[in-house]
């Protein structure tokens, strides 16, 4: 029986069976779709599994990589040009992976705009200059001849419940807006001018951010978040139900809406199964800075010290991958591995 008991204990993801769950916190920057495998893995006991018990924490950029660097938090799921400019400025974080390609994220506007070219002069909302929503709405400007300098920056200080409240009050003229919430605004009659999903030039992904001393010290605990997060993602393809459930556990959103944004999920695999960082995101990050004090520091600095694909490439190795998603997912693993940044 004894040896039974240990066999099974063997077969668990656990460390050690029966022993006590490393507590650790975890950021999330955005209310979003980005964060939805943190949810399912959270209700789903991916967490647990892995011998982890996990604290999700909200906090808007740049919270998030405050919280990283003080030691709050062990991990944060963050945009990977925060991450990259973050990481250049001391060196003292480390990108390991990216499970996110991009989000279903729309440029609205205000009904009497007639399009992105009508937004020159004009005021957009931004939680900060700089984050995320920022650097999407200057690379949809440009799409149409605009450039940042051609529009008027107003930082809401929130995330995008906020930034829509902004554009509904007039406040501003335009924003950077995720579904479903834009699905909302666009039923009021604001203007969708334009979506970086429908821009496969625009890249937009997020990444396993952490301090380097933390992932020196405890290379598996880095495992053991990706492997939840990755299960979870597994979790979110295979059962629709459950991951409408856990989203809506968290954020109070439209169950028809919501729905809407995972037939869009799951269609375009915004989910990476294998979440190498690829060589193409990080190089667009560096040809589309913030400004030209950014785009100085990214080209000087050199991101093979903070851009770390050996976690992903080590769990590739074990088999992890190909146990969890079936051996179908070879060709992935190999295309992935091609693309990745080193």
């Amino acid at each position: 029986m004894a040896r039974v008991f240990r066999l099974a204990c063997s077969l668990a993801a656990v460390v050690v069976c029966g022993a006590p769950l490393q507590k650790v916190t975890i950021n999330y920057a955005t209310r979003t779709g980005t964060t939805w495998p943190l949810y399912i893995a959270s209700e789903a006991g991916y967490f647990h599994k892995y011998g982890l018990d996990a604290d999700i924490v909200f906090g808007v950029h740049p919270a998030g990589i405050a919280m990283v660097v003080s030691g709050q938090a062990v991990m944060t799921n963050y945009p990977l040009e925060q991450a990259m400019i973050a990481s250049s400025k001391d060196g003292s974080l480390i990108i390991v992976g990216s499970p996110y390609r991009k989000s279903l994220f729309a440029l609205m506007a205000a009904k009497s705009v007639a399009g992105v070219a009508g937004l020159k002069g004009r005021r957009i909302g931004v939680s900060q200059i700089g984050d995320a929503p920022y650097n999407y709405a200057v690379a949809l400007l440009g799409k149409f001849g605009l450039t940042a300098r051609e529009v008027e920056w107003v930082p809401i200080g929130t995330d995008v419940n906020g930034r829509a409240a902004a554009l509904t009050s007039g406040r501003v003229d335009a924003t950077m807006i995720t579904a479903p919430v834009y699905f909302r605004l666009e039923e009021q009659g604001y203007k969708s001018l334009a979506n970086t999903s429908d821009y496969d030039d625009i890249f937009a992904p997020t990444v396993y951010l952490f301090k380097k001393t933390t992932a020196a010290a405890n290379p598996l605990l880095v495992e053991a978040l990706i492997k939840a997060h990755t299960e979870a993602i597994k979790r979110f393809y295979d059962d629709k139900a459950f991951a409408l459930k856990s989203y809506l556990k968290y954020t109070h959103e439209d169950p028809a809406e919501l729905e809407r944004v995972y037939d869009r999920y799951a269609k375009t695999n915004t989910f990476e199964r294998v979440p190498y960082v690829t060589r193409a995101s990080v190089q667009y990050m560096i040809d589309h800075p913030v400004d030209e004090q950014v785009a100085a520091q990214m080209k000087k600095f050199d991101f093979r010290t903070v851009v770390d694909n050996t976690t992903v490439e080590r769990l590739v190795r074990q088999g992890f991958f190909e146990t969890l998603f079936g051996p179908g997912i070879k060709e992935e693993q190999n295309r992935k591995s091609r693309q990745a940044f080193r």
